[in-house]
């Protein structure tokens, strides 16, 4: 019999991991994950960018967890030697019809706490981002670069130090709710637990589903965001971050540059549909995770209210061309042939059944359960207050 048995070995389950074993050395922890390694899926393919808490609602647990978590884990790369840099970021408006969102931003910044933000001329911000093309922008300090991967592992490292366990290459079948325990089977073991904490990610909602008997109505939407790379030539037009103004109607941040902390730039990403949970390429696609999406109704609605931004999407996806256009509208300098293929992360967007893309972080209880149904960005950067979260309310079931 273990006392909370943690399924999901990303950057959220790792840091809720830690934070129980600091919190209650006594208690037995163990992680499960069904990957070889840890940090295999939306940690692994991040952009490693360390988040301001600039864009989330005040008071909401997005914003609340991202400033409180931005503070932890700086002080905790800090503590352990973890390099970062905290270059901070331009956030450009395009053209005039941008600046009111700016502005919306720039008071939301202030709102949450945010200080040495500075708003920008055309010619200041050319100042910071030589090749940079906006009519007015802002300066956010306190954005930053690093390695979630080295984080993950040192996360997993000291839980490890304190007595806890990871086991690897477990993926969970079954989870059935006993009187006073969970009894979890897996494709290797079966464990006895009083508690399951759900971090599953891309897969968190068939977890939560296991653990409840009534219908979950939230689902996990898989978004492919693709980026390039800038060719090592063209670097010199990217100093730091280069952000848009983000559409308020939709829960991504529109393609923009990021130097990284191994060295060179990323462009990207976009924001497509992927055929499977965990599709990285176009050519990936699960025919029933693919049917499971599109015909849950939040889905439907979802993409009736938005065909025209999903369709305008995927066209960058199939289109280089497109897609430099859209850099284009940020740095002009840029061309097609500046741009080598990179990677590709999957975002875990939940929907509800109205149609309802979940802006907030999302944790969800029943009497032997707690379920993080939705930790999309800026959940790296926050990992440690949400691991701090989910730690104190599972300390209050002990």
């Amino acid at each position: 019999m273990i006392d909370v048995l943690i399924i999901g070995g990303g950057i959220v389950g790792l840091a809720t991991a830690l934070q129980l074993k600091q919190q209650r050395p006594t208690l037995s922890v163990v992680l499960i994950d069904k990957e070889p390694a840890v940090a295999r899926h939306q940690t692994g393919h991040n952009s490693g960018v360390i988040h301001s808490g600039l864009y989330y609602k005040p008071s909401s647990l997005k914003a609340t967890n991202c400033i409180r978590g931005y503070q932890m884990l700086v002080d905790f790369c800090r503590q352990e030697e973890i390099p970062f840099d905290l270059c901070g970021k331009i956030v450009v408006a395009t053209k005039t019809t941008e600046i009111p969102q700016l502005n919306m931003l720039f008071e939301r910044g202030q709102q949450n706490g945010l200080t040495g933000l500075r708003k920008l001329t055309a010619s200041e911000m050319r100042e910071i981002e030589p090749h940079v093309n906006g009519v007015e922008g802002m300066f956010v300090p306190q954005t930053g670069i690093i390695d979630y991967k080295q984080v993950c592992d040192k996360y997993a490292e000291k839980f490890q130090a304190l007595g806890g366990e990871i086991r690897l290459a477990e993926r969970v079948e079954q989870v059935t709710s006993g009187n006073s325990l969970n009894i979890v089977v897996t494709n290797k073991s079966r464990y006895e637990t009083k508690l399951v904490v759900n971090c599953a990610g891309l897969y968190s909602d068939k977890i939560a589903q296991l653990t409840q008997s009534e219908a979950l109505d939230i689902r996990i939407i898989p978004f492919r965001g693709e980026y390039f790379k800038i060719r090592p030539e063209k670097e010199y037009l990217v100093k730091n971050l280069i952000y848009p103004v983000p559409d308020p109607n939709f829960p991504f941040l529109g393609v923009h540059f990021t130097r990284m902390i191994h060295g060179g730039v990323e462009a990207g990403p976009n924001a497509v549909l992927a055929f499977q949970r965990e599709g990285y390429t176009k050519s990936d696609i699960n025919l029933k995770e693919l049917y499971e999406t599109l015909t849950w109704p939040g889905f439907q609605k979802v993409a009736g209210k938005y065909w025209q931004t999903g369709l305008g999407e995927m066209y960058r996806s199939f289109s280089k061309a497109a897609f430099t256009k859209a850099l284009q509208e940020l740095i002009p300098e840029i061309q097609e042939s500046d741009l080598i293929e990179g990677g590709a992360g999957v975002r875990a967007q939940a929907c509800d059944r109205t149609g309802g893309l979940l802006d907030d972080f999302a944790i969800l209880e029943t009497n032997k359960a707690i379920n993080v149904v939705n930790a999309p960005s800026p959940a790296a950067t926050s990992s440690l207050s949400i691991g701090q979260t989910v730690a104190q309310k599972a300390l209050a079931r002990f």
